[in-house]
């Protein structure tokens, strides 16, 4: 490539650059018709502030390479310089402007100096090709970032999205409670009015009508929270009732679990964080050779032309073609003593070396956790699940019994509330182990590269 075709290849660089820049998403996604995880999920890699920030980041990284990629084309500048004199005692003289030493007789003088210059360089220890490799590895860890970030939200957003699910649960349950105690609460009022029971049993029943709708009023803010939460996690700002689908999970709670080496050996190969940390430890190595390029000389080809006028010397145009000059060069730096920061930053890279491999063992460490902790919660969900489940259909029988007795007058009102809070504790143990089961082992799958799927 000759100096022309590098000066416009340059040229050409810089808007195509810009015009990627112009390209980032800067305006608010629309709202989907209903909120499903996947609708949700869709609307945060647009709309969350984390998530964009991360795409910024991986544009301005783009840049950065473009830069670097810039350090292996020539420079070009262009320099005029004109000045004005007087010398009120002048007859004839000769001045100097430039190279050009010219005669003039007059107390006035103007002079012009124009010159162009490129320069470009032909050796700096590699100091170039390595930044540009650098460059590089910096847009993937970048890329790799975003993704990392985005990966995060869709868990946050499942988490809470299973919180949503399972708080409506809850206080479907809860409404079902308060039917049973409405049912007793008319019953008992029966006894009261024929005489069969007294004052005291009517209110103890009242009463836990009253803590049934106090529960179920506790279990709709804990839903509403869960809803804010979620509503803030999509950057939604605005005064709107938001909700999620209506929907259920019917998922097999006992299905079998992936073993947690199985489920980590997978998310090795897949998980970008992971891929970031070896990444940066491959950037560490071009930060020692960048170093070690500070030891070589540097060598620059350096080309120009220039010309000059002065008045009272004839034609301008004529000046400037009979003091026109061209120069070529070369220069060559060469480093002898730098006070030993080059050993220094020689010893700082490599030490970087070792602190980006300690990062990648806590990452690796942390996902190690983060997956055995999910695998645990499943199956632990699992055996609470089958006691549960078993509890609740030996709870609801009882119930069932006790309140018939009651209606026949063999139970009394102490024993129809004891069944009916075992039959609420029942239930509500069962729910929170199957939602616990499906959400941690939603989490096992996305973590060996699933699709969350509820």
């Amino acid at each position: 490539m000759n100096i022309t075709q590098a000066i416009i290849a340059a040229a050409l660089l810089l808007p195509a650059q810009i015009q990627a820049a112009d390209t980032l998403q800067t305006t608010v996604a629309a709202k989907p018709a209903s909120w499903t995880l996947r609708s949700c999920i869709d609307y945060a890699k647009q709309n969350n502030v984390t998530v964009r920030k991360n795409k910024v980041n991986a544009q301005s990284a783009r840049l950065d390479l473009a830069n670097a990629k810039a350090g292996r084309l020539p420079s070009v500048s262009a320099s005029t310089s004109q000045q004005g004199s007087y010398a009120p005692f002048r007859k004839t003289s000769a001045v100097v402007n430039g190279s050009q030493v010219m005669s003039t007789g007059s107390k006035w003088t103007y002079s012009g100096n124009y010159g162009l210059e490129a320069s470009m360089p032909v050796f700096d220890g590699g100091t170039t090709k390595n930044n540009i490799k650098l460059a590089e590895i910096n847009t993937q860890i970048a890329d790799l970032t975003a993704d990392a970030s985005m990966l995060t939200i869709e868990e946050q957003i499942t988490n809470l999205y299973v919180q949503i699910l399972y708080a409506k649960e809850t206080v479907n349950e809860d409404e079902e409670q308060i039917k049973l105690s409405e049912t007793n609460l008319a019953r008992t009022q029966e006894f009261y009015r024929n005489g069969l029971l007294a004052q005291a049993d009517v209110s103890q029943i009242e009463s836990q009508l009253a803590t049934d709708r106090y529960q179920k009023v506790a279990d709709e803010t804990t839903l509403n929270q869960y809803r804010l939460q979620l509503k803030q996690l999509l950057e939604i700002n605005d005064d709107e009732n938001f909700d999620i689908a209506t929907t259920s999970i019917d998922g097999d709670v006992l299905a079998m679990l992936p073993a947690t080496s199985q489920v980590y050996n997978t998310a090795l190969a897949l998980r970008p964080e992971i891929q970031a940390g070896k990444l940066a430890m491959q950037k560490s190595d071009l930060d020692v050779k960048i170093a070690k390029a500070a030891w070589y000389p540097t060598v620059r080809l350096n080309a120009g032309l220039n010309a000059t006028n002065m008045s009272g010397n004839g034609n301008l145009m004529t000046q400037l073609k009979q003091n026109w000059n061209n120069f070529v060069g070369v220069s060559v730096s060469i480093p002898i003593y730098d006070g030993g920061k080059t050993k220094n930053n020689i010893a700082k890279a490599r030490l970087e070396k070792q602190s980006y491999y300690l990062d990648l063992l806590e990452t690796q460490k942390s996902l190690w956790n983060t997956i055995d902790t999910y695998r645990m919660n499943a199956y632990n969900a699992q055996q609470r699940y089958v006691a549960a489940k078993e509890n609740a259909n030996y709870a609801r029988t009882s119930y069932e019994l006790t309140s018939e007795q009651y209606r026949l007058g063999l139970k009394n009102i102490l024993e129809l509330t004891t069944g009916k809070t075992n039959l609420a504790t029942a239930n509500q143990k069962m729910l929170q182990a199957k939602y616990t089961e499906l959400l941690n082992a939603a989490m096992l799958k996305y973590y060996m590269g699933d699709t969350i799927n509820l």
